[in-house]
């Protein structure tokens, strides 16, 4: 009995470890195919990344390009806006001196009024006018003096009118001579602007599919600051915004590559560079010194500069005068941070340079970027109302603030001369 016992603990003993032997292949074998499995995923989502890499590449090398354009068909068209805002300055100049001469022909004619039946009398019946009033000799001496000194005065008057009616003829064929020119300026900048334009409405449409959630934050934060008591408060409110956007995608990405998801990680740290850092060509640098590196926002002259009295106090921006239907640029790159109505200030727009400077534009008829966009200096932004060369009135104008850290400072060393 304690013999066979033994037989059987031997014999278990020795099947043991070839059991064991036994299971080991198949074991060995679903650990290779999932470790395989997981390596064909990770292939996979390489691949992947790979090719939405190259596909945002190509994309963005498209908008660059498309963005190279617009910048392009803006200047041309200057060129064009250029000749209009000189015929445009001609036809006012001339219109002016035809209004002042029509001025001083009606002041002439006013203070001649009270004489003129004196004066159709004396040229009909010179005799009977004189002795219609029986007077003494030297009366009637006297009065032939004063007919006479007001016969020559009469005659300097006509000879003014005269003047003054040849100065209005004048003035009326130069204006008829200047319309032509100046209607084939304006047609000159439609067209332009008509090619402009519809690379700005494919922009547009493109940016419409491509609209992230980051673009719609910053339109929701921009349209809550449009509710804002000053520019001041309005850009404090955007910057709080962006600095909250920044510290959300730097958690996320913080996150992501604790959970070792790294694609999600690279896509927040790129927002996070982004809402840090404004891209595009010509956002100003921390360190920056005026040195006339922002583009001119318009074809026009300045009317208004900094620091010139105003209702309100001393300026704090520049005023541009530009041709009808002008367009504007952007001074600088950066990411538009404003883009609506503000108060009195009408159509508002803040680009955010960089280097905690933003440039505040207003006195648009329209705009044509949206909330989240980046532009590179001079890329058009906007179209300024038109108005008739020639006529009186109030011209529209262009208003120009440059802010560093939400305070004013003098654009006009920053500003290029216009080309």
């Amino acid at each position: 009995m304690r013999s066979a016992l033994r037989n059987s603990l031997l014999g278990l003993l020795i099947l043991a470890p070839v059991a064991a032997l036994a299971g080991q292949p198949a074991t060995e074998d679903a650990t290779r195919r999932a470790l395989q499995d997981a390596e064909r995923a990770q292939a996979g989502q390489l691949a992947a990344r790979k090719d939405a890499d190259k596909r945002s590449a190509r994309a963005a090398a498209e908008a660059q390009r498309l963005t190279a354009d617009r910048i392009a068909a803006a200047a041309k068209l200057r060129q064009a806006e250029a000749a209009t805002q000189a015929a445009a300055i001609r036809m006012d100049a001339l219109a002016a001196s035809k209004r002042e001469a029509q001025a001083h022909l009606d002041a002439c004619a006013k203070a001649m009024e009270p004489l003129l039946p004196l004066i159709e009398r004396l040229s009909l019946y010179p005799t009977a006018t004189l002795l219609a009033v029986p007077a003494p000799p030297e009366q009637t001496l006297r009065g032939l003096l004063v007919l006479r000194g007001l016969s020559h005065q009469l005659e300097q008057e006509a000879r003014a009118l005269r003047q003054d009616q040849a100065t209005l003829d004048a003035a009326t064929r130069a204006l008829e001579a200047e319309a032509p020119k100046l209607a084939a300026a304006e047609a000159a900048q439609a067209a332009e602007a008509a090619n402009l334009d519809r690379q700005i409405a494919e922009a547009q449409a493109r940016r419409r599919q491509a609209e992230t959630q980051a673009g719609d934050a910053a339109k929701h934060a921009a349209e809550e600051a449009a509710h804002a008591d000053s520019l001041r408060s309005v850009l404090a409110e955007l910057e709080a915004e962006r600095k909250a956007a920044e510290a959300r995608a730097r958690e996320a990405a913080a996150k992501a590559e604790r959970e070792k998801r790294l694609a999600d990680a690279a896509v927040a740290r790129r927002k996070e560079a982004a809402l840090a850092h404004p891209t595009g060509g010509g956002t100003i640098g921390q360190s920056a010194h005026a040195a006339g590196q922002l583009v001119a926002p318009v074809i026009g002259v300045v009317v208004r500069g900094w620091g010139d009295e105003t209702d309100a106090g001393p300026a704090t921006g520049v005023s541009y005068h530009a041709p009808p239907s002008a367009r504007v640029v952007s001074p600088c790159g950066g990411r538009v941070v404003f883009a609506n109505q503000f108060r009195s200030y009408g159509l508002l727009l803040i680009v955010d340079c960089g280097g905690d400077y933003h440039v505040v534009l207003a006195g648009f008829d329209r705009l044509d970027v949206r909330v989240g966009q980046t532009v590179e200096a001079g890329e058009p932004v906007g179209v300024m109302p038109a108005w008739e060369p020639g006529t009186a009135g109030t011209r529209p104008s262009l208003y120009v603030e440059l802010r560093h850290d939400g305070q004013p400072v003098n654009p006009a060393p920053w500003l290029k001369a216009n080309s």
